[in-house]
């Protein structure tokens, strides 16, 4: 049964969602493109995944999953307890890959531990009129949890093999981020039980936590996969210093010994931008602009975008594309509705959706 505070909120969402709406417009290099609201009234919405026939699951920061099917939409029940403080809660939402055989849907969270809270992993079997989640289990958590509401990275991508990639704040302890015997400020990696694979680049190092397969991360907020299926992350620096990371095994990407930022004080960070046997970033942004979510285009309806990688960002209110080798951003997109963009995703049929934070909506960009 739905607390009434639930039943108010599911109420106020359902009057809240008279959506689609009428097309607004957005300048771009491919032409003006069509931006049209398709579901509102969420509370910091912050993950989405596509399901079959249309169908949605959408997070709010806040702890509830919604189910959106057309104008058919409902909060999920089963959902496991979230730590809702800060940038903690419900955070990413994944469909496995064989979901229409197996309902499966992983989700990333903030777990409650004692004091503190620590990035977990669920999965689950959504049942067939999404109203709810059967057999929910946490098949990661990372440990010893930490205070405070910051860092929990979160973005989830499951590779064609179907191991599970998550990416792991260092929650505001940047020492944490070369300390191996902890899987802060790190991407893992996982089967979807929750096991180990064998080939994980330390799962045979004594001192070292299995799981990890890159390390020496500050807040990785977005992930994706490429056409080769390689992985790339996008994460937050301090002042300055948002980088975009192409994720190789076992690599250790700098965080807090280098680094394109300064402290929040103005002060240098660590040894400076570079230093043998650390990686360098891709592209990096000075100044910041907050990056969260991330997507590498197939090109379906825009082929001259194809491979290039689409971030939100949540400061200064647009998409930034980026594309070319050495990587480049070559476009800004921006509009009314791209503002505090929190995710972005290829939809099934080639249109660009994005979630924003100021309107707490879903969008999607369509050709015009």
């Amino acid at each position: 049964m739905l607390r009434p505070l639930a039943v108010i909120a599911s109420l106020m969402f359902s009057a809240a969602m008279a959506v689609p709406s009428l097309a607004q417009q957005m300048d771009s290099s491919q032409g003006t493109l069509h931006v049209e609201k398709m579901a509102d009234g969420f509370d910091v919405p912050w993950g989405f995944t596509f399901l079959p026939e249309g169908a949605l699951l959408v997070t709010e920061r806040s702890g509830q999953l919604w189910y959106l099917n057309g104008t058919h939409r409902q909060q999920v029940d089963g959902i496991p307890e979230v730590a809702a403080d800060g940038q903690g809660g419900l955070l990413d939402v994944v469909a496995a890959r064989d979901f229409v055989q197996s309902r499966t849907v992983y989700l990333t969270f903030a777990r409650p531990q004692g004091r503190g809270a620590g990035t977990a992993v669920a999965r689950a079997e959504l049942t067939e009129d999404g109203s709810r989640f059967d057999s929910l289990e946490v098949i990661f958590e990372a440990t010893p949890g930490a205070r405070g509401g910051r860092h929990f990275g979160s973005r989830l991508v499951e590779a064609p093999d179907g191991s599970l990639y998550v990416s792991l704040g260092e929650r505001g302890d940047r020492p944490s981020a070369q300390d191996l015997s902890r899987e802060q400020g790190s991407i893992i990696r996982i089967l979807p039980d929750g096991s180990i694979p064998s080939d994980n680049p330390f799962v045979n190092s004594e001192d070292a936590r299995p799981a990890i397969w890159s390390y020496g991360h500050r807040n990785p907020q977005g992930m994706a996969l490429d056409a080769a299926g390689d992985i790339w992350a996008v994460e937050h620096g301090a002042r300055g210093g948002d980088e975009i990371n192409r994720i190789t095994r076992g690599a250790n990407y700098g965080w807090p010994v280098i680094s394109y930022g300064r402290h929040y004080s103005g002060l240098k960070i660590g040894e400076g931008t570079e230093k043998p046997g650390l990686q360098q970033p891709e592209w990096y942004w000075d100044p910041s602009i907050a990056p969260s979510g991330m997507m590498i285009y197939s090109g379906k309806l825009w082929p001259n975008w194809r491979g290039d990688i689409f971030v939100g960002s949540l400061k200064f209110d647009y998409i930034s594309r980026l594309s070319g080798a050495p990587l480049q951003e070559v476009e800004q997109m921006k509009s009314p509705e791209t503002a505090r963009v929190r995710d972005i995703r290829e939809a099934p049929d080639g249109s660009i959706w994005f979630a924003s934070e100021y309107e707490g909506a879903l969008f999607r960009i369509t050709p015009n």
